[in-house]
């Protein structure tokens, strides 16, 4: 895939040939400099909001250096994704900590982004006492625990990974846990019927996913399976952490290709790429690697800039993603403590922060532009899909631009 196909792409199925019609008190607005800026992506670039939980509370401990983040943060992205782990969410029964991440979903949410909650049901990172409790008992209270969550936060949260990783759920052997005990008792696809339902009933229109790590076909039989019984999915979840080297344009094109045969938008859910050296290829399961140190280099940071321009350009061409979400914008705090956040333990952000700005803010945005209209009241542009604001003589209008191709509107200046 060459850089020009890949933008080409790009263009056609993110971006629209726009004509707008300003009129100021019923006549066309003739002849007049306004101000055109984009505030909001369609898109949903994407990141994990854990960082931020302390600053959003009010129970940062450095407040200075959170808000920091949040400016960061914000520099990037437009959607959010929340933990949900059962086992830290309700460490002891019929204690959920529901108030801390309802504040913090609120805090993304009064910003004007979206934002997901993950997950509802796993094997890892499960509640502890389901162990105390007989099978019957634990899928009773993993349907329970899914309602009063999506519930919970209804109107706040409406996107949920309902299921994380299926496909290694009922044969998961590194521990024992209640999760995968269900599961491979009810078998995957009644699994998933139960939790997709619980959730369905608990918020009717929310965006429910499933999503899994296992890109082979096995999570491919899984969809199918699932499809087949009438279980409604939203939205498949793909995830792309990187320790081991970067995918490639060709090993990502044909992921798309396999999954986005289904017709469901997908969202790429957990995506990491490295800035220091590369996990060895001979380990299966990245949790096994264990380091006591594993720092960003300059030749990695470089190299790491490069492959996520590549990875959200290959992303961005394709027309069923809906969605890119980083695991983690802070190398502080990063999974597996891998150097593959935008902004290094020192708080700088890396070439690969600057990289991806430009491509959203700049590339793939409109910053404020003074245009002209001409003699009918009209300006044209092509802007990528979303939310856009004209501004004259102290007056303003927001408008949005919804579908790829051309639009034609009509706006009152009034």
């Amino acid at each position: 895939m060459t850089e020009t196909f890949s933008d080409d792409r790009i263009r056609q199925h993110r971006s629209a040939d726009a004509t707008v019609t300003l009129t100021l008190d019923g006549a066309p607005l003739a002849g007049r400099e306004v101000t055109l800026e984009q505030t909001r992506h369609k898109f949903l670039f994407g990141c994990t909001g854990f960082e931020l939980i302390d600053l959003a509370n009010g129970t940062s401990q450095d407040p200075e250096a959170d808000a920091r983040n949040a400016e960061l943060w914000e520099g990037l992205f437009n959607f959010a994704t929340l933990p949900f782990y059962w086992g830290r969410f309700e460490p002891e029964r019929g204690k959920p900590a529901t108030e801390p991440l309802l504040k913090t979903a609120k805090w993304f949410a009064d910003r004007g982004h979206p934002v997901k909650g993950h997950p509802l049901a796993w094997h890892t990172v499960s509640a502890d006492w389901l162990l105390d409790l007989e099978n019957e008992e634990i899928a009773r209270v993993q349907v329970e625990r899914i309602k009063r969550e999506v519930g919970d936060f209804a109107g706040v949260i409406d996107m949920w990974d309902v299921i994380n990783e299926v496909v290694i759920m009922p044969i998961f052997d590194k521990y024992d846990n209640g999760i995968t005990r269900i599961c491979r008792d009810i078998g995957r696809i009644p699994m998933v019927r139960m939790v997709f339902d619980a959730a369905r009933e608990a918020s009717p229109n929310a965006t429910l996913l499933l999503n899994d790590f296992d890109m082979s076909a096995a999570y491919e039989c899984l969809i199918e399976g699932v499809l087949e019984a009438g279980i409604k999915i939203d939205v498949l979840g793909l995830q792309s952490h990187m320790h081991q080297g970067y995918w490639g344009e060709e090993k990502t094109e044909a992921i798309l290709e396999r999954f986005s045969r289904y017709g469901l938008p997908i969202h790429f859910t957990e995506t990491t790429i490295v800035s220091g050296e590369i996990m060895p290829p001979e380990i299966e399961d990245l949790n096994d690697h264990q380091v006591d140190s594993w720092p960003s280099t300059p030749e990695g940071e470089a190299r790491q800039a490069d492959e996520i321009e590549r990875h959200y350009k290959t992303l961005l061409a394709h027309p069923s993603v809906e969605a890119v979400t980083y695991w983690g914008m802070n190398d502080a705090g990063m999974w597996l403590g891998a150097p593959g956040g935008f902004v290094g333990l020192d708080g700088t952000p890396k070439p690969a922060y600057d990289r991806l700005h430009h491509l959203v803010n700049d590339e793939w945005g409109t910053p404020a532009t003074t245009v002209a209209t001409d003699e009918d009241g009209r300006l044209r542009f092509n802007g990528f899909l979303g939310d856009y604001r004209i501004t004259c003589d102290g007056r303003q209008v927001d408008f949005k631009l919804e579908e790829a191709g051309t639009a034609r509107l009509d706006i009152a200046l009034d």
